[in-house]
């Protein structure tokens, strides 16, 4: 007896530690990225390509003064914040209607359109969004470079937005309806609240995906309409590679989606939970 009540612990302990380890793994392989790009933008060139690598060393912060003293960063992340923004704004203006109009009458054709849209990758649309937006003044603008992101979040926001307005239910829609209040009004003041967690995981990786966007910006913006993604492209020439300036430039591209991600990571968390279970 005590055997038999043994075998099942243990079965559940080695159960409990294979989890955990590749749930360790799976954590060393998505943060490793992460932490030798922050780790290396502190060390000088040299130290940078010395191998096996020096995990011991003095500190510095010349990298990010030479980022800072080089290039425009404050222009360079108002205009991603412009763009990740604006962008955010259309998609979800365009994106939710057709979201909830997939999820209530079925539009197939509609969401077949879309996921065509959201497999096709983003670099086929390049070509011919540089030469619409040459023939009609729009390079270098934020309204192009908005419009361009448009093919990548609005596919993304209604595909996952899908799913969470399925959940809502049709009683509350109908109890709406016959006290007098319309679609939109139905649409706004019922469908929407309801699915808050889902509007802030659509949200955070819309804006996520524009914000990490580099062809389009470097294609289709300018001077003036250069993003952060750009920046560090900056720092590779034909002759020389700044590895300093390119880990201290790529961590300051990534700060501020992981500051947005801690703030609203609960409700992101939740969102992403919520979708997931979603049958």
């Amino acid at each position: 007896m005590i055997r038999e009540c043994g075998e099942p612990r243990r079965a559940g302990i080695s159960r409990q530690v294979l989890f955990y380890g590749a749930l360790i793994l799976v954590l060393v392989v998505f943060i490793f990225p992460f932490f030798w790009m922050i780790f290396n933008s502190f060390k000088t060139h040299e130290k940078i390509l010395e191998y096996p690598p020096v995990f011991v060393f003095d500190p510095t912060w010349d990298n990010f003064k030479n980022v800072l003293r080089q290039c425009n960063v404050v222009q360079y992340t108002e205009n991603s914040i412009l763009i990740a923004f604006g962008c955010l704004a259309v998609g979800m203006i365009l994106g939710l209607p057709a979201a909830y109009g997939i999820a209530r009458y079925g539009h197939r054709t509609l969401a077949l359109g879309i996921l065509v849209c959201r497999m096709i990758p983003g670099i086929s649309f390049l070509v011919p969004w540089f030469i619409v937006f040459r023939a009609l003044g729009l390079l270098d603008t934020y309204t192009g470079l908005v419009i361009a992101h448009l093919v990548i979040t609005v596919p993304l926001i209604t595909w996952i937005m899908i799913g969470f307005f399925e959940e809502v239910p049709v009683e509350l829609e109908e109890a709406a309806r016959i006290d007098g209040c319309s679609r939109t009004g139905v649409f706004l003041r019922i469908a929407l609240p309801l699915v808050r967690p889902g509007l802030v995981s659509a949200g955070i990786l819309a804006l996520i995906f524009t914000w990490n966007s580099f062809l389009f910006p470097l294609i289709l913006a300018g001077i003036k309409t250069k993003t952060l993604p750009v920046l560090v492209y900056s720092f590779m020439t034909f002759d020389y590679l700044d590895l300093g300036g390119v880990y201290a430039a790529s961590t300051l591209v990534t700060l501020p989606v992981i500051v947005m991600v801690l703030v609203v990571q609960r409700q992101f968390i939740r969102g992403l939970t919520l979708g997931g279970v979603k049958g």
